[in-house]
């Protein structure tokens, strides 16, 4: 390390032949074929530079990474090194393929230990993200396997290396830098005495990685939240209710939001006009507006160009009552969500039932799950959806007093942790003293989010003023969770043991 002056990563150079050829006679003492043909080299300049590289130090080269890039599906995962490289022709090799191949890649002995060999790999990476591949393949070599080939198998093999019960350097090296083994290879690369004829196929993926769309729009990753905390105040009639509504959305429209979402029960202060019949009548006079707010949320989310979680509404199907929502999109469609859990306050006054209908959906943001107030309180529910690819969980609500609403808020969080998602809550605020059961709200509408370096140290993104009527604005970044999801400090999905348990939706 002393007499280390600079250390730099290249792209190589027909220059660096001779110097390349002595480098990987060394590196590959044990193979038959050590080194590539200068004209091979060559080639490889000329089909695909940037996949070429060297790294030097002190101006003398230490180690190399030498890449192709194929259409994967052209071949299968039982493929041999010469099926990839063409039998050393690197025909191969197409500008448009999907995968970066890795063809070859060592350090030599006298640099190994200054994790020279990460920097390739990570010029790897960068390269695959820049030019939107799926990911990286390659067959990597187990060179220890002929110690141990007449007492376990290929696949023991690997999972002792795994469990670190026998050392191997290639695929230790592989193994913590991203790659995971993907398939046991028999005849990979002819000559291979040290792996017994065997290799691991390996592969990394780039986790953003966009499929090649001609749609005009494609899919936001960077997604701005427009939360409503909606003050419960007397109105004359459904036009000044939707009034007050259209206000918010153009507020959060003006900011450029991807979504409004609003509260659940927040058109509650229309059943002041039938505050002399009982509760459970006055609801479903209430639920008779439904529909024609639906509408007119439709028109607001196509004029205003914002995709609106109208909270949540009664709805009346087959004479029965159910707390139900939508998500009305800008393209005009919209999808319909149901509260399965309904609290017993709900059962016992107004007889409402649970509805049945649990996905998630489709967005010009990526996918969304919206679980209305009580059923956040359910992890089961979220985990389902997160398992559909939800990156986003609106929760619209409706608490009382402050232990409800942290109830609420508490569970929400738990969310975003538990299934690497960003959560959004709005709740409604004030009082309706002439509304039965409706009286009094608390809310504090939030934005959470998972716990890891990529997010706040809290795990909360914004939040609004407890109990006061406002918007709150938040943007996130659909790539954080595709990196937390692979690269996290802890990883919730990925690590869940269902050789012990299984969530299975009826």
């Amino acid at each position: 390390m002393q007499n280390i002056e600079n250390v730099e990563l290249k792209l190589l150079s027909l220059d660096d032949y001779q110097e390349l050829k002595d480098a990987m006679i060394e590196a590959y003492s044990s193979l038959v074929n050590p080194y590539w043909e200068e004209h091979q080299i060559e080639s490889l300049i000329s089909k695909f530079p940037e996949g070429q590289v060297v790294i030097k130090v002190n101006d003398q080269i230490a180690g190399c990474a030498l890449s192709i890039q194929i259409d994967y599906d052209d071949f299968d995962d039982a493929h041999t090194y010469n099926d990839i490289t063409g039998n050393d022709t690197f025909n191969t090799h197409t500008p448009d393929g999907d995968t970066l191949y890795g063809i070859d890649v060592f350090i030599k002995s006298e640099f190994r230990g200054l994790r020279l060999g990460r920097r390739l790999y990570d010029y790897r990476k960068e390269l695959c993200e820049r030019l939107n591949l799926k990911g990286i393949t390659f067959g990597g070599r187990i060179p220890n396997y002929h110690k141990y080939a007449d007492k376990i198998s290929p696949k023991e093999y690997i999972d002792k290396v795994k469990r670190k019960e026998i050392h191997d350097p290639v695929l230790n090296f592989q193994v913590s830098n991203d790659f995971h083994p993907a398939k046991i290879l028999k005849g990979y690369l002819e000559g291979d005495t040290g792996s017994n004829d065997y290799a691991v196929l390996l592969k990394w993926n780039n986790i953003y990685y966009e499929k090649p769309s001609k749609k005009a729009a494609p899919d936001k990753k960077l997604v701005r939240l427009g939360l409503i905390q909606w003050q419960m105040r007397p109105y004359k009639d459904l036009d000044e209710l939707m009034q007050q509504a259209e206000y918010f959305i153009d507020a959060v429209a003006g900011y450029r939001s991807d979504f409004a979402l609003f509260p659940e029960f927040f058109n509650a202060p229309l059943m002041a006009e039938n505050n002399h019949i009982s509760e459970p009548q006055a609801i479903r006079e209430l639920a008779k507006y439904t529909e024609t707010i639906v509408q007119k949320f439709t028109d607001l989310a196509i004029s205003y160009n914002i995709n609106i979680i109208t909270g949540s509404m009664p709805e009346i199907v087959d004479d029965r009552l159910y707390n139900v929502g939508y998500l009305c999109k800008r393209d005009g469609t919209k999808e319909r969500f149901e509260k399965l859990h309904v609290t017993p306050d709900e059962a016992k006054v107004w007889g409402m039932d649970g509805g049945t209908q649990l996905k998630a959906f489709d967005t010009d943001c990526g996918k969304i799950g919206v679980l209305i107030c009580y059923d956040s309180e359910f992890p089961e529910l979220s985990r389902i959806l997160a398992d559909e690819g939800m990156d986003i969980l609106f929760v619209p609500f409706l608490t009382d007093t402050q232990n409800g609403y942290s109830r609420v808020r508490t569970c929400a969080h738990a969310r975003a942790i538990e299934n690497e998602c960003y959560v959004a809550i709005a709740g409604g605020v004030g009082n309706l003293p002439k509304v039965h059961n409706m009286d009094i709200q608390y809310a504090q509408s939030a934005v959470f989010t998972p716990c890891d370096f990529a997010f706040p140290a809290n795990g909360i993104k914004a939040e609004a003023t407890p109990n006061t009527e406002m918007i709150l604005i938040a943007d996130v970044d659909i790539y954080l969770l595709r990196e937390l999801h692979e690269f996290g400090s802890v990883k919730n999905l990925q690590d869940r043991r269902h050789d012990i348990y299984q969530l299975n939706k009826c």
